[in-house]
């Protein structure tokens, strides 16, 4: 099992977004620009933490370190909330803990309810006991920096930025950002997926997956209700754009003269060889996205049950570290046959699924 020194700094939107807004020279996006440039230097100064290194000294959480290390009861998360008041010092000072009344702060209480709905997914869905399977606290920072554009989850807990106004707004207003965020802390203690090239991409994309599932349990939707999108809510009103990503057509999320259009591919025809953002993770994570989508609609009916059941029992016992994009394909088949039967219908939707994207004949 891994540990938290293990896992690199996991961001919610992609580096060549950023670079893109950093780079603007129209004055009256001048604000945007820089906030853009500031996600820029801190996602580097965050990454100077490698894998195999200890994470930074971390401030006291005034008196709850020995509280945060006791495990939750089965069933019952133990949640800290902590606000780093526009600083880029984590955690930050405690503001509301588990059982506390919420707070006049929304971002305060949505990062709450956020932790608590992914803990209820993992937990009512698969018997997980938040997302070490042994009932870890979980902890969120809120304000993180200046007008920061990024959220992630940093190896312990997640982080949000307020966003900065004009092409993001806060980031713990989308629930599919909470849960993205967190599953990086399930794939940590399970698969512990390499994050760099087809690993990467599978990294992100079971987290985009699972954060879809933490929307759609919460809002009681089906397969065919749910938007199957990523980060919904956290663009401005300014913004030509539904969310970050779509896994029901990547490439469609976005399309505004700001931003530019999403560059997602949707098959393996479209898969981008680069070697930024380690080798392209939140670009071609796309493909198993789709896959995942195209396979939960096959299958009808709430797709954290057998859809997400096959895709949570690939991701903790089945697929290596270093999977590929066809051996985890070929894992979430075993898993599906292993569950449902090899003539089941479900192992039949997720076999035809991998191969509409191209990654199996």
């Amino acid at each position: 099992m891994s540990t938290h020194t293990d896992s690199p700094r996991c961001f919610i939107v992609p580096p060549y977004l950023l670079t893109h807004l950093a780079q603007l020279e129209d004055p009256r996006l001048a604000h945007a620009a820089s906030a853009a440039q500031r996600a820029l230097a801190a996602a580097s100064q965050i990454r100077a933490v490698r894998r195999g290194e200890p994470a930074p000294p971390r401030q006291s959480m005034r008196g709850t370190d020995a509280v945060r290390r006791q495990a939750s009861a089965p069933g019952r998360p133990e949640r800290y909330i902590s606000d780093a008041e526009g600083t880029e010092e984590l955690p930050g000072r405690l503001v509301r803990s588990e059982g506390e009344p919420p707070t006049p702060d929304e971002s305060v209480n949505e990062a709450y309810d956020g932790l608590g709905e992914t803990y209820s997914l993992f937990w009512e869905a698969f018997s997980r006991n938040s997302i070490d399977g042994e009932g870890i606290p979980l902890a969120a920072t809120v304000h993180f920096c200046e007008a920061y554009d990024n959220a992630f989850w940093d190896g312990t807990q997640m982080v949000f930025g307020d966003g900065d106004g004009q092409v993001f707004v806060g980031f713990t207003s989308s629930l599919s950002v909470i849960g993205h965020e967190l599953t990086h802390g399930v794939t940590q203690y399970t698969a512990n997926l390499v994050y760099s090239g087809q690993s990467g991409a599978l990294n992100e994309s079971v987290s985009d997956v699972f954060g879809a599932l933490v929307e759609q349990h919460s809002r009681g939707q089906s397969a065919d209700e749910a938007s199957w999108l990523i980060g919904e809510g956290i663009f401005s009103a300014e913004v030509e754009g539904q969310a970050l990503r779509s896994m029901k057509a990547p490439g469609t999320a976005y399309d505004d003269d700001v931003l530019g259009k999403d560059p997602q591919p949707a098959d393996m025809s479209g898969y981008i060889e680069t070697e930024d953002d380690y080798g392209g993770v939140h670009l071609n994570s796309g493909i198993p996205n789709r896959a995942f989508y195209l396979a939960a609609t096959a299958i009808g009916g709430n797709a954290w049950d057998a859809p997400g059941q096959i895709w949570y029992e690939t991701l903790t016992t089945e697929v290596k570290a270093n999977a590929d994009f066809r051996e985890f394909a070929e894992a979430t088949v075993v898993a599906a046959s292993r569950l449902f039967g090899d003539d089941s219908r479900e192992a039949s939707a997720v076999r035809t699924a991998w191969q509409t994207v191209g990654v199996t004949a």
